[in-house]
């Protein structure tokens, strides 16, 4: 058992933002053309079993093929889906339409007041959502947490934003990040501890199954729930599943106070050849610390 700090609590840096996701792939083939045609990420580069794709030339994201993977099992510790952010609503109409023209159903979807967004899953079953926030002076808060909701997108309003400006679309644009990731875990007390009371995000909603937290105000960084995976474990060996998520802080003493926190907590630290500091969440999910 790590020992958590019972200390009032102190925020992480307000410039920390999500970074790179990595995922384990069955068919690295078949995964790029599924990433770089309906999806819209361009390749920055592929050697051998790897490849990283991003958009506007950053990285976003690593892909890492296992040859025959089993697809994610879904009730499982792990990834329950990472969030592609574009710029505008016009960049998320455009992303629509040319994700209808590849002849796939209309996404699953939900208005979060926040921001609009629409989920599907890859051929591996992986998460994805691909979304715009709305204005943050447009954000209601109460008592230090954000309202959002789950609506009806106004679907024909997006796709008239794509239109609306007659560009076509070339792809996820330049400024489109990996917004948030979501996880499945296990417990949601012991979520809270890890991420809030350790290192240092702010916590934005919650319920009992599941909870939101934030750096800097933002409506979420990381989501967590048990809807799938309460007491469950991680995804057993060859599965196919999230292989690393990134947290992204502006200087490296940002980095340093968490990783201070971490190391007095006594969770154990390796160091990526990159620089990045690599550790493991309580339920077996594995982040990197870049600066």
């Amino acid at each position: 058992m790590v020992a958590i700090s019972t200390q009032p609590h102190v925020s992480i840096d307000a410039r920390t933002t999500t970074g790179p996701v990595s995922l384990t792939v069955a068919d690295l083939d078949r995964s790029i053309a599924f990433y770089t045609g309906p999806l819209g990420f361009q390749v920055i580069s592929r050697e051998g079993a790897e490849a990283v794709l991003g958009a506007g030339g950053t990285p976003l994201l690593l892909l890492s093929e296992l040859s025959g993977a089993r697809p994610w099992p879904g009730y499982a510790t792990g990834l329950y889906h990472f969030a592609i952010l574009l710029p505008t609503r016009a960049d998320l109409g455009r992303w629509l339409m040319n994700w209808l023209s590849y002849g796939y159903p209309l996404p699953g979807q939900g208005d979060h007041l926040v921001s609009e967004a629409m989920y599907l899953s890859d051929p591996d079953g992986n998460g994805i959502e691909v979304y715009r926030d709305r204005p943050r002076v447009e954000w209601q808060w109460e008592n230090g947490r954000v309202k959002m909701d789950s609506l009806p997108i106004d679907i024909n309003g997006v796709l008239e934003s794509g239109e609306a400006e007659g560009l076509p679309w070339t792809g996820f644009p330049a400024g489109t990040t990996i917004g948030h990731v979501h996880l499945q875990v296990a417990d949601i007390s012991k979520a809270r501890e890890f991420y809030v009371d350790l290192l240092g995000f702010d916590l934005v909603a919650e319920m009992p199954t599941a909870l939101f937290v934030s750096a800097g105000g933002y409506h979420h960084h990381l989501g967590m729930n048990t809807w799938h995976s309460r007491g469950a474990k991680a995804a057993p060996e060859g599965s196919a599943g999230l292989r690393f998520f990134t947290i992204q802080f502006a200087t490296d003493a940002a980095r340093s106070e968490v990783l201070e926190r971490v190391s007095g907590a006594g969770i154990p630290i390796e160091w990526e050849p990159d620089g990045s500091a690599s550790l493991s969440d309580p339920f077996g999910t594995k982040l990197l610390l870049r600066a």
